[in-house]
Order: structure tokens, then C-alpha cells, then sequence
């Protein structure tokens, strides 16, 4: 496979992800409000509002195989998340809001 369609492959995989976490949290009454959202030069993969009112600020970790997703959100990611909340509770429509950051990890069949 070349870099281009390995490209590919990683992005359509990126891409359901994120289309199973959005309907996971949407079941449990999330609303979606944004998707890959970016601000300056961070990026979330979600933002919702949680069914008790706060901001989700979600990232979606996806991977095919037999290893944990979570664990690939480390240090600079998290402080990446903090610094998009930050800007995000600037916001007239976010002001007096909780702010909450959630990992949804989906574990993709190999192939």
C-alpha cells in the first residue's frame, strides 16, 4: 500500500470513528455542537453538551487491533484540549458553562 492510500485508509478509519462516538453520545443524550473543531492550532474531534448541561470537549481515539485507543491521548493532547476549552469558555454561548473532557476509544475489527 502506498503512503497515499495508507493515507486514505487511516482517514476513513479516523472518520468512522468519530461517526460511532457521535451516535454513541448522541444515544445517551449528548448534543452534537461542532465536529473537528479548531481553534487557532488546536483541534477537537467533538463538542457537545452533555444532557446535565456542561461541554464535552471529546476526543476520539480510534484504532483496528488489539490495543487500547485511550492510551494514545497523552500529555500535549490534553493540554491542547485545555487550551480549546479555554478559548471556547470565552464564548458568549459558553460563559457559565462546565466544561467536562471526555476520550471515547473505538476498537475497529483489523483489515
Amino acid at each position: 500500500m502506498d503512503a497515499r492510500n495508507n493515507a486514505a485508509a487511516r482517514a476513513a478509519l479516523a472518520r468512522a470513528g468519530e461517526d460511532a462516538a457521535a451516535r454513541h453520545l448522541a444515544e445517551r443524550g449528548y448534543a452534537i455542537l461542532e465536529r473537528n473543531l479548531v481553534v487557532g492550532d488546536d483541534e477537537a474531534d467533538l463538542v457537545a453538551l452533555t444532557p446535565g448541561g456542561a461541554v464535552a470537549v471529546v476526543e476520539v481515539k480510534t484504532r483496528a487491533g488489539p490495543w487500547h485507543p485511550e492510551d494514545r491521548v497523552d500529555a500535549v493532547k490534553r493540554a491542547r484540549l485545555v487550551r480549546l476549552a479555554v478559548a471556547l469558555s470565552a464564548r458568549e454561548a459558553f460563559r457559565e458553562r462546565l466544561f467536562q473532557f471526555d476520550v471515547v476509544a473505538v476498537s475497529m475489527p483489523p483489515g
